[in-house]
């Protein structure tokens, strides 16, 4: 190959130079939004400040939160009207400023009431659901009374041939006491005509016992609500055996009808480190928040300290009353619980 040929193969020099105009202006852009995202998530101290219930939100408030309509739960949120914030310690852990300990614990109703039946007997009908309101002394099941029934009515005509008993040894002792003054019968023979008075009489008395413990039974067949509350579970349909106590393995008869609560009552369960124990004490106040519901706040104290520790956990149980619980507190929610100073 000549030397001309070989010229014309070569590559001019100013061909290869590369302008380096876009490059510079793509990193510019670049390093432009890595400013701006560094800006925004910089921590600043107003993040620790969280506002809840301002203007938009009270407007989508339902009727039961109103301020009009009832007072408010204490605390966050709610029922105030204005703006409320909760000022956190830490964005992270989300503890109310000046707590000293936070615990998770489960929501629990004070008292949780089964109802079960005083002996084995046969469900007729069950007036209420789970989650029913009920009132104290309102009729939820009724158990099938016809055998007791039949057994009053059979005690019943035992007390009438009983009476018929009293009357013929009453008049067999007015009798021998007319024929002893006269002379006719022995004093033994009065006496006698008392002792079956006596007898007579006794025995109408046990037959009335009975019959008033066949009451009791058709009585007990009534079961009522004892308190105010809502229904938690239904355990038992109609027509359903039940029994006062299991037997029969794990196949046996229910031994409840239903479980009521109070749900006005409520409390916060929970277990607390024995490391922290010393950090709490009955009477101190606190702030409790419904995980399902973080932006509301309640205020409760401790209301109660198990006497005893699990040594299995190496955790002592405390139950922090719940003051002024609403309807968005349901039993067996999760609850972070925030332990103030002591006083």
């Amino acid at each position: 190959m000549s030397d001309s040929q070989l010229s014309e193969l070569r590559i001019d020099r100013s061909l290869k130079t590369r302008r380096s105009g876009p490059f510079i202006w793509i990193f510019i852009v670049i390093f432009g939004i890595a400013g701006v995202v560094a800006f925004f998530a910089w921590p600043r101290q107003s993040d620790s400040i969280r506002i809840v219930g301002d203007a938009k939100s009270k407007a989508a408030l339902p009727a039961e939160a109103d301020p009009k309509n009832q007072g408010g739960t204490a605390g966050v949120g709610s029922r105030t009207g204005d703006a409320i914030p909760i000022k956190y310690a830490s964005t992270e852990t989300g503890r109310v400023e000046g707590s000293i300990l936070t615990v998770p614990g489960y929501i629990v109703a004070h008292e949780r009431i089964e109802l079960s039946p005083r002996f084995l007997g046969v469900v007729k009908w069950i007036g209420v659901h789970k989650g029913d309101t009920v009132t104290n002394n309102q009729v939820l099941v009724l158990l099938d009374d016809s055998e007791y029934k039949a057994r009053l009515a059979e005690l019943d005509g035992q007390i009438g041939v009983a009476n018929v008993g009293v009357e013929k040894a009453r008049i067999e002792f007015k009798r021998s006491s007319g024929l002893v003054e006269k002379g006719v019968e022995t004093q033994k023979v009065l006496d006698d005509a008392r002792l079956a008075l006596a007898s007579a009489e006794a025995q109408v008395g046990q037959i009335k016992g009975a019959r008033q413990l066949i009451e009791t039974y058709i009585e007990w067949c009534t079961i009522r609500s004892p308190v105010n509350g809502v229904v938690l579970e239904r355990l038992v349909d109609a027509n359903e055996l039940v029994t006062p106590q299991a037997f029969g393995g794990t196949r046996g008869p229910s031994t409840s009808l239903l479980a009521v609560a109070d749900l006005s009552d409520l409390q916060v369960e929970i277990d607390v480190d024995e490391s922290y124990i010393s950090k709490v004490g009955v009477g101190q106040r606190c702030k409790l928040r419904p995980e399902a519901f973080p932006e509301r706040l309640y205020d409760g104290y401790v209301a109660e300290i198990a006497p005893e520790a699990s040594r299995q956990k190496g955790t002592l149980q405390i139950k922090v009353q719940i003051e002024k619980p609403d309807r968005f507190l349901t039993p067996e929610l999760s609850a972070k619980v925030d332990f103030l100073p002591k006083k």
